[in-house]
């Protein structure tokens, strides 16, 4: 009996569900696809080069192209590609977390002080050769980075343990971490040879051109690692959207799924900004265009956050290239041009409305 009110059959329900998981699956193909031009055409670019039809038959058949394409193309040009598409990932992946965790729109791998600290680090042993952990003199640099990023990231964390503090403490003491490491990166500066500094200073605006397959390699490994952890917590790290209170009526441990995301996205962020330098806003811009377009399930965000950082990562590469024939502009300054309207138009929009 219909008495008048519209019932809504399970079928159709259950129909509305799979045209909402095709949608979503159509999107993150054409976050795959729109990736794959843009890593073409970076590899196509260069103080040589190339069309695209060398590259993709570089890339399907390479002895169907010079030698010499094939080096410039295999041997330079590729790692740094795929570097960009890495790094973009695990930072838009460590935003992404960052933000689902401490619910918060603004929170970030660069907001929260963790980039400012991997490159304090990394200024200590180019600047004095300061070595925080023995390790190979090749990579002194992101291993000091990666030091002083995790203990950014263990402060930040013992303060969330504290009774009382809230999100906002958590983002405000991100923020005062940020100033403190630029102000010690601006001492390092100040004391630091002319050589030094220059060094310094390169680094701190982040550039891809010091990618090696060996750095690609680690980087990829550590996303490898990381991914299937937050897959299996997909169910929870959603639910905690829902707010502190209701995630624990589920039944989910909030403060030790807390704990362990953190630090697993302390790791995520470290490892690429200690090999690549300081990279703003992916992290930031990343998560919030695939929250956007693909919503808060975390078995479809969680990719499409990875995919729309590499995108966003790999598409600044072509414009460093682009901008001014022969000359590469630091991947930093660029992503920052980008992020920063982003940023204050996420501030005013988070007065206007609840996040």
């Amino acid at each position: 009996m219909s008495n008048g009110n519209t019932i809504s059959h399970p079928a159709s329900g259950r129909g509305q569900y799979r045209a909402l998981v095709r949608r979503r699956q159509l999107m993150l193909a054409g976050f795959g696809i729109a990736l794959l031009v843009s890593l073409c055409v970076d590899l196509a670019l260069g103080p040589s080069n190339y069309s695209l039809e060398q590259v993709i038959r570089a890339l399907l058949a390479p002895d169907s192209v010079p030698v010499q394409v094939q080096v410039v193309l295999w041997e330079i040009r590729m790692p740094i590609a795929l570097m960009a598409v890495v790094v973009g990932a695990a930072l838009s992946v460590a935003g992404a977390q960052m933000q689902t965790i401490l619910n918060n729109p603004l929170a970030s791998p660069f907001t929260l002080g963790i980039s400012a600290g991997a490159s304090f680090g990394a200024a200590l042993a180019l600047a004095f050769g300061v070595t925080l952990i023995p390790a190979a003199i090749e990579y002194v640099v992101p291993i000091n980075a990666f030091a002083v990023a995790m203990l950014a990231a263990f402060l930040i964390h013992l303060v969330s343990m504290r009774r009382g503090v809230t999100v906002q403490t958590i983002v405000l003491l991100g923020i005062a971490l940020v100033f403190t490491f630029n102000a010690l990166i601006a001492l390092v500066q100040f004391f630091a040879t002319q050589q030094a500094l220059a060094a310094v200073v390169f680094w701190t605006m982040g550039s891809l051109t010091k990618a090696t397959w060996g750095k690609f390699w680690i980087t990829l490994a550590v996303v490898a690692v990381v991914l299937p952890f937050f897959f299996r917590r997909a169910w929870a790290l959603t639910a905690m959207r829902l707010g502190d209170a209701k995630a624990e009526s589920f039944g989910i441990k909030i403060a030790r799924l807390r704990l362990e995301t953190m630090i697993l996205v302390s790791l995520l962020a470290a490892i690429p900004v200690a090999f690549v330098g300081t990279v703003g806003f992916v992290g930031l811009v990343g998560p919030h265009i695939a929250r956007m377009l693909i919503g808060e399930d975390q078995r479809f965000f969680l990719p499409a956050s990875a995919l729309s950082g590499a995108l966003i990562l790999s598409a600044s590469s072509v414009v460093s290239k682009s901008l001014i024939p022969g000359t590469i502009f630091p991947i930093g300054v660029v992503t920052s041009l980008v992020g920063i309207p982003f940023f204050i138009s996420l501030i005013l929009s988070n007065q206007r409305r609840s996040w």
